[in-house]
């Protein structure tokens, strides 16, 4: 494959016609899914819409089919790239063409990745990312690995790297540094945190619920039950055991629907060293390869939780500077053991240290959390109200505990360390978080106060970089303002390259 001539036009693989066409369908289907589907009931209850029969419906959607088909033919057609000596050349459009040039020097990020369907055609797509916002992203759809993965080291080639200095260091020879088993990922799964898991089925529940509710209602459902049962105390007993078990089961669900999707998203994820950078390979049916370089990492962050740590189990997130907010998800290690932990942050960021004098915020810290707990379990306790009636408020010998602690641990896990070259910021309640920023790559820092936190001189420190804001919240604002001139002055100091 060293013989691809990419300095003359070229197309993708012409299996590209099929993922184009695939990505088409599977965005109308999913833009017009509830309509699409209240279609599917009004035939099969009336076998016929608005006069229309099953057929002449049959025969629009076989034209629209061809219609999506022919779309993707024509993209197909239109899309070549080649590259230049120092920039790569893109052309593409059907009516309005595109032509784009972007310097190598300006690339960002370029990760290989491979949905369901590439797998089945044996291809992979190439995205290209730039500084910039989300148009600056470019998606080759359709290669064969090795061409992507030359065009890969080409577009990262910089020709005025003096190549006798690159002669003159030794080269290291790239080795898989951690590959997950299944036994780790297992438990990597289980000992998660599933409430997004139930709150997300939940809401898909109650959004089925909202969307069918008429056609539920003409069920009749109510009164059928109404002619079997009468409530007695023997009945309310079988109710209340009813209702437990499936809770059981819709908790039992979430727990799968985590354990399934952690499974999926990170299948044989493996971490490879690289002489300069380390490079991540997961995923089932979107398979993706990731380059972490550490000149474009902006935030380390380490989670882990009681569980986890019973087990070994710490994640590693890694923020860097791109435009795709969604592939930012993929940029996380999972079920490493804490020295696994240690080498990956030594090998992204040079001479960081946990060492360091810990602070903690303000006690006034656990009165705003106190506030904010207050305010949502009011907000709870007003819906349950409305929805279930008085007896509802039971659930306060829940959900008020749970506040309570969420408090206390909050504030508990809450601290904020800062050395000559980092900052490194604790928080959590579920899960212990490490957040790990180096000093010469923040962007901005300002200084927030209400008037409250003015009469009790108190501040916070917002932290700007180009991923994210972290906030050292709620300090004395003499110590605010220190911490502000401090980052400051080591920022504008530093001869280093935020990226």
């Amino acid at each position: 494959m060293d013989n691809v001539d990419f300095s003359q036009p070229m197309r993708q693989s012409s299996k590209g016609i099929l993922v184009i066409f695939g990505f088409n369908l599977f965005q109308f289907f999913k833009k017009f899914f509830v309509a699409l589907l209240a279609i599917g009931f009004s035939l099969m209850r009336k076998k016929s819409l608005m006069g229309v029969t099953t057929t002449t419906i049959s025969l629009f959607f076989v034209g629209l089919l061809i219609i999506i088909l022919v779309v993707a033919i024509l993209k197909y057609l239109n899309f070549k790239f080649h590259l230049t000596k120092n920039d790569f050349h893109l052309s593409r459009g059907i009516i309005n063409k595109d032509n784009t040039i972007i310097p190598k020097s300006k690339i960002q990020n370029v990760y290989i990745k491979q949905n369901f369907l590439q797998q089945i055609i044996n291809v992979v797509s190439v995205n290209i990312e730039t500084a910039g916002d989300k148009k600056s992203e470019i998606e080759i759809s359709a290669l064969d690995r090795p061409t992507a993965l030359l065009l890969k080291d080409k577009l990262f080639n910089k020709d005025s790297i003096n190549l006798q200095q690159v002669d003159e260091q030794p080269i290291q020879p790239s080795q898989v540094y951690f590959k997950i088993s299944m036994k780790r990922l297992l438990l990597a799964g289980l000992s998660q945190n599933h409430l997004r898991s139930f709150g997300i089925i939940a809401a898909f529940v109650i959004g089925l619920y909202y969307q069918f509710r008429d056609f539920i209602e003409n069920l009749n459902l109510s009164d059928q039950v109404e002619d079997f049962i009468t409530l007695d105390e023997a009945m309310i007993a079988n109710l209340l055991l009813t209702n437990l078990i499936i809770l059981f089961f819709v908790l039992l669900i979430s727990v799968l629907f985590s354990i399934v999707k952690l499974i999926i998203v990170n299948f044989n994820l493996q971490v490879i060293e690289h002489q300069k950078t380390v490079e991540i390979n997961k995923g089932l049916f979107n398979k993706v390869s990731l380059i972490l370089t550490p000149s474009r990492i902006q935030n380390l962050i380490i989670k882990t939780n009681r569980v986890k740590r019973y087990f070994g189990l710490h994640t590693l997130y890694v923020k860097q500077t791109m435009v795709n907010q969604k592939q930012q998800k993929n940029f996380n290690i999972i079920a490493l053991e804490r020295p696994q932990v240690d080498y990956l942050i030594e090998k992204l960021i040079d001479n960081y240290s946990f060492n360091g004098d810990r602070y903690k915020p303000r006690p006034y810290y656990m009165r705003i959390l106190a506030l904010r707990m207050l305010i949502f379990t009011s907000a709870i306790n007003l819906l349950a109200t409305l929805f279930f009636g008085y007896e509802a408020l039971w659930a306060n010998c829940i959900v008020v505990p749970i506040a309570t602690l969420f408090v206390y641990i909050s504030y508990k896990k809450a601290y904020y360390i800062i050395s000559e070259d980092f900052v490194t910021l604790g928080s959590g309640f579920v899960d212990t978080v490490t957040n790990i920023l180096e000093i010469h790559k923040i962007q901005a820092v300002k200084l927030r106060q209400s008037i409250f936190q003015k009469r009790r001189k108190i501040a916070s420190v917002i932290i700007f970089t180009a991923s994210k804001s972290v906030t050292i919240p709620y300090v004395n604002e003499s110590e605010a303002k220190s911490i502000y001139d401090y980052l400051l002055f080591r920022v504008e100091s530093q001869a280093n390259d935020w990226m």
